[in-house]
């Protein structure tokens, strides 16, 4: 599965946000990956391998 993404793609994620929300839209690419909920513009920060390993779909490129 080719999961090919830059900034501002938004993306699903395998687990939900505590919000209830599981769609998150990408701030920041690098070493790490920024993610921000977008039900409740919470922000959180992962190594790219963590991030690889829980995304499940990217819905816009």
């Amino acid at each position: 599965m080719n999961k090919e993404y830059k900034l501002n793609s938004l993306v699903i994620m395998k687990k939900p946000h505590p919000c209830g929300f599981n769609e998150w839209e990408i701030t920041r690419v690098g070493a790490d990956i920024k993610i921000k909920c977008c039900h409740c513009n919470r922000s959180i920060m992962m190594p790219r391998m963590e991030f690889n390993k829980k995304l499940k779909k990217v819905i816009t490129f």
